[in-house]
């Protein structure tokens, strides 16, 4: 088992020397390997990690989280920068993720055209899939997640032109086998944090949760939900969890309240090892 480090390349939360925006980058080494998980909603990733020192040059391979544009649409950049990566989607990835509200829809997902023009450098993973020695996609197999699609007005366009509440079939987490435990990467988990860590579980049965590490999407989330949601992650007994992006500073505050030194602030160039 191998060592990892962490750097946030993008989050909402910058600094002045490191521009924040609405998306998530996370540079990861574990080992030798060099990993990248989502590239923000812009190209910002690169400026960012050019002060970081990240060498997105060399990363081997690269995961993306979801088929949402705030950690896709930094992907072309990415391939014209890396010439060899392989770029990690799970295989419900497609171009037809919407935001709905009342009659109106806004498209909210990947790059338009981007699995065709680079279809020699994006794999899609199907189940749990193992990448490297150590490294693991885990999709969702919690059932009705369609429910919690509509509750917050994400859809999929189906083929025949109806929209679908999203189900999250897109959605991978990203797992580390470390020596403390598993460390798990879901940048929006909009599954629900505490199924993910439970789905690692039991994918991992022999093996005990270190950390979660991504958003939580609970920026809309009453005061109740979010203490709720807290009772949930206490439950698990996990360690740490690392979040920012579209958890949302309020609720971030809640949950600090209720978790104590278990909650921790993902900002950009923050560092996280285990």
């Amino acid at each position: 088992m191998k060592r990892l480090r962490a750097t946030v390349v993008v989050d909402n939360i910058g600094n002045d020397a490191l521009k924040g925006e609405w998306g998530l980058c996370v540079y990861i080494e574990y080992g030798e390997d060099k990993i990248l998980l989502d590239t923000g909603s812009s190209g910002l990733f690169i400026e960012n990690g050019k002060r970081l020192g990240v060498p997105l040059e060399d990363i081997g391979y690269a995961v993306l989280s979801h088929a949402h544009y705030d950690h896709a649409n930094g992907m072309r950049p990415f391939f014209r920068l890396n010439q060899k990566a392989k770029f990690y989607l799970r295989d419900a990835c497609a171009e037809n993720c919407y935001g709905k509200r009342w009659i109106f829809k806004k498209y909210i997902g990947l790059p338009k055209g981007i699995l065709q023009d680079y279809k020699d450098r994006i794999e899609y993973a199907s189940g749990d899939k193992r990448i490297a020695e150590g490294v693991f996609l885990i999709p969702h197999k919690s059932k009705g997640l369609a429910v919690i699609g509509k509750r917050e007005n994400l859809y999929i366009k189906e083929k025949d032109g109806s929209l679908s509440p999203d189900d999250f079939a897109h959605e991978q987490s990203l797992v580390f086998d470390t020596p403390e435990g598993l460390v798990i990467f879901n940048s929006c988990s909009h599954g629900g944090a505490d199924r993910i860590i439970n789905e690692a579980i039991a994918a991992f049965p022999d093996k005990k949760v270190l950390a979660l590490i991504g958003g939580f999407h609970l920026f809309r989330r009453t005061e109740d939900e979010v203490r709720s949601f807290a009772k949930k992650i206490k439950e698990t007994g996990t360690p740490y969890i690392y979040t920012g992006h579209c958890t949302g500073k309020r609720a971030y505050g809640i949950l600090k309240e209720e978790l104590g030194d278990v909650a921790r602030q993902l900002k950009v160039g923050l560092v996280m090892e285990f």
